[in-house]
């Protein structure tokens, strides 16, 4: 029996059954394709911009920008663009970009729960309408006849779509669950690397703070402050210069002008 036949002997419910198989497959294939990619990066990612992190901040930053196509490179840039935030704001950062990131991992979720829960459903109205058409035809005369013969084919065809339902919440359920393992340790990948993170930052904000500079970054304004505040000296002691070398008018000094007089 090929596959045109079961859809046949199966019934109208066997396209919608198609319809939901077709979808979870291709969500399937897309979110393997998602994991593999994710998986194979992922650690050396982290290792990578946590190591930096240590040492020089603006590097760990420039590691995680470049990574911005992974998740957790998103998650682990977002609290390095703020400027010399607090511990508390850093945090914070680190928190909303986990929900946003394990958010987005969930896509394809929907299609998925929707078949395995509307699948089993469809075989079984599949099944009942088989039957109705199947006993619809019998008489009470009939029972025990060679005129029943028909009916129980009529029975385990109308069967065929109860099978098919149940295979394709099945397969859709093994991979569902699967998908919910990875993003279960996603979260747990996340918050040790942000934990991580969060500690490094912390042992180095009093320093940032006290410099005025932020992980990161390599703003120097306390030099450029410095410098602007020697030029702005230094003009205002040229000008001063110059106005004291101004010659001076006769007569615009009385003190000076009054030995003369006398």
């Amino acid at each position: 029996m090929n596959i045109q036949e079961l859809f046949q002997k199966g019934g109208p419910a066997m396209w919608p059954l198609l319809v939901l198989s077709i979808l979870s497959v291709s969500t399937i294939i897309e979110r393997l394709w998602f994991w593999a990619s994710l998986l194979s990066k992922e650690k050396q990612i982290v290792n990578r911009i946590l190591d930096a992190a240590r040492s020089d901040w603006g590097a760990a930053s420039e590691i995680a920008r470049q990574a911005n196509r992974q998740p957790i490179g998103r998650f682990l840039s977002a609290p390095l663009r703020l400027y010399n935030p607090e511990p508390d704001l850093f945090r914070l950062a680190l928190e909303a970009a986990a929900d946003e990131e394990l958010a987005s991992m969930r896509r394809g979720d929907k299609i998925l729960e929707a078949t395995i829960a509307l699948a089993p459903l469809l075989g079984l109205l599949g099944t009942v309408l088989g039957l109705i058409n199947s006993l619809s035809s019998i008489r009470l005369g009939d029972i025990g006849t060679a005129a029943t013969t028909g009916v129980t084919l009529g029975i385990s065809e109308a069967l065929i779509t109860t099978a098919s339902g149940m295979v394709v919440a099945i397969f859709t359920l093994a991979f569902y669950r699967i998908f919910q393992a990875f993003l279960f340790n996603q979260a747990k990948i996340f918050r040790k690397a942000g934990n991580e993170m969060e500690l490094l930052y912390r042992q180095y904000w009093p320093t940032a703070n006290a410099k005025g500079r932020s992980p990161g970054t390599d703003h120097n304004n306390s030099s450029f402050g410095s410098d602007g505040l020697n030029r702005r000296s230094l003009n205002s002691q040229e000008s001063s210069g110059e106005r004291l070398r101004e010659p001076k008018l006769k007569g615009s000094d009385p003190a000076e002008d009054s030995p003369s007089n006398n």
